[in-house]
């Protein structure tokens, strides 16, 4: 089979949304079934721009693991390296639906979740070097043997292409952050694009000012150092340039996926070369259109799609 253009690795589970919008999940009476998790989504996303998209996860061995599995298929994710855990149950998330800024979220990934029972010796190394982006996450670096596993395959990667750093901090995951910290400071280690919002930077870096965050990511290593400042917009910066992108104006729906939209696009943009103010508008704008969905990954748009939205907003 042909090695993947993007290759993610983390979370996965099932999304259950409110249909019922603004109201307390204790009230809500019907849910919609989704595809979930942040990694999972960030490979959603990139299929939905033409990429071949592949995840390293696991799911339990349950219907709901099935499910999972025959969506990745459907929304054209490579699923071989997706695998089953005999006694776990497939993580669901619940969230409320407060626009346009409040949207908890409540996981229920008890007593463990199987995306966090990857191994190292599991992992399809050379997979892992050939990818021309590989994606992980905080998420991943929460507990073992997954945080062997994350470190693994980055130490394998070894910089080469381009390795992107999902900050993804999760305070639910960590007892502290001084507890995340460390992990977070030896996998940028191994990273060359690092994409967090400023609570994340703050994680792993110890920075919330967008610019010194930046810097500090450069210093830490990375090449490309991507700060999301929400209604503030985006910033991103290399050792030579730095770009910036405003918010779109939009009618938010649910906010939670806009970030995994705004990954898949990220790496869409890197993929085709284009300049770094390019690439940063547009994953900029698939953010903001699924922020207007209601799903995250069902909601991933395609590039005609955001380009309608830029063409709206001004951009090229």
């Amino acid at each position: 089979m042909p090695v993947p253009e993007v290759l993610t690795m983390g979370r996965i589970g099932v999304d259950l949304y409110p249909r019922q919008i603004g109201v307390p999940l204790a009230e809500v009476r019907t849910f919609g079934k989704f595809l979930g998790g942040s990694a999972t989504n960030v490979a959603v996303a990139a299929a939905r721009h033409g990429r071949r998209a592949a995840v390293i996860t696991r799911v339990g061995a349950d219907p709901f693991g099935d499910y999972l599995r025959t969506a990745l298929r459907d929304f054209g994710v490579d699923d071989r390296y997706v695998s089953a855990v005999e006694g776990l149950p497939t993580p669901v998330t619940f969230c409320e639906i407060f626009p346009p800024d409040r949207f908890p979220l409540y996981f229920y990934r008890y007593p463990k979740a199987p995306d966090l029972e990857i191994y190292p010796s599991e992992l399809d190394m050379a997979a892992i070097r050939s990818a021309d982006i590989f994606w992980v996450t905080g998420t991943g670096l929460s507990a073992s043997p997954s945080r062997e596993a994350t470190l693994a395959a980055l130490k394998e990667r070894d910089r080469s292409g381009t390795t992107v750093f999902d900050l993804d901090w999760r305070p639910m995951f960590w007892s502290s952050p001084a507890e995340a910290r460390p992990w977070y400071t030896e996998a940028l280690r191994y990273t060359t694009v690092a994409v967090g919002n400023v609570d994340e930077t703050e994680i792993a870096v110890g920075e919330r000012d967008p610019a010194r965050a930046a810097a500090a990511l450069l210093d830490a290593g990375v090449e490309l150092a991507v700060v999301k400042q929400g209604p503030a917009g985006v910033s991103a910066a290399t050792r030579t340039g730095t770009a910036y992108a405003r918010a779109c104006e939009v009618e938010v729906v649910n906010g939670l996926g806009a970030g995994d939209a705004f990954g898949g696009a990220l790496c869409h943009g890197l993929l085709a070369g284009w300049d770094l103010g390019a690439t940063i508008h547009f994953a900029n704008a698939a953010g903001a259109l699924v922020a207007t969905r209601l799903a995250c990954a069902d909601a991933m748009p395609t590039e005609a799609e955001v380009r309608e939205l830029l063409d709206g907003a001004g951009h090229d």
